[in-house]
């Protein structure tokens, strides 16, 4: 067979399946379309922490509003998967960015939020919780690592007291400057 008849070949077959296939699908693409199964509740990653544990493997935790989804958080989560092995992410409800935030946010409602983490390659899991701090998630899942960004020091670090007790470290990030929510939505009102 020439190269010409494999090329025709291809055309033929993209065409077929252009026309039967959405442009992203789990054949053609070499990511899940679907991220559900990132995330968790927190009784399952419990479980998932403790066996990754006893497999040797440590146990990184970060979270966040991720309101607006931006280079900052990317480079967080990139260098928070750099401390172990399995990252999870707890994201804020909307019900706790309003606590935390005020009235005009989230931006985007929780499901989006969580999913758009969820859809991150270094991302392993993502539980949404509803209180205002991730105290008693960090306190549940026991991470080796406690990972945040540059704009908090490790004495502020909500859970850095548990997870320094337990022979764990705090990993703080260094804040990318101009990369924050709060300063996107400044710059767009301007």
């Amino acid at each position: 067979m020439t190269l010409a008849k494999i090329y025709l070949w291809v055309k033929i077959a993209k065409r077929q399946l252009s026309s039967v296939l959405p442009i992203e699908n789990a054949i053609l693409s070499c990511y899940p379309l679907n991220v559900s199964g990132k995330i968790k509740s927190l009784e399952a990653l419990k479980e998932i922490a403790a066996a990754a544990r006893k497999d040797g493997k440590t146990v990184v935790f970060t979270n966040g509003c991720f309101d607006l989804l931006h280079r900052g958080h990317v480079h967080i989560l990139r260098e928070a998967k750099a401390c172990g092995d399995i990252l999870i992410v707890g994201v804020n409800s909307d019900r706790s960015v309003k606590m935390i935030k005020g009235a005009n946010r989230p931006l985007l409602p929780e499901r989006d939020r969580v999913e758009l983490i969820a859809a991150m390659e270094m991302v392993d899991y993502v539980v949404l919780f509803d209180e205002s701090d991730p105290y008693k998630i960090i306190e549940s899942l026991k991470p080796d690592v406690l990972a945040k960004g540059g704009d908090w020091s490790v004495e502020k670090i909500i859970g850095s007291d548990i997870v320094k007790k337990r022979g764990g470290r705090v990993a703080v990030i260094p804040y990318l400057a101009g990369f924050s929510t709060t300063e996107i939505i400044e710059r767009i009102r301007r």
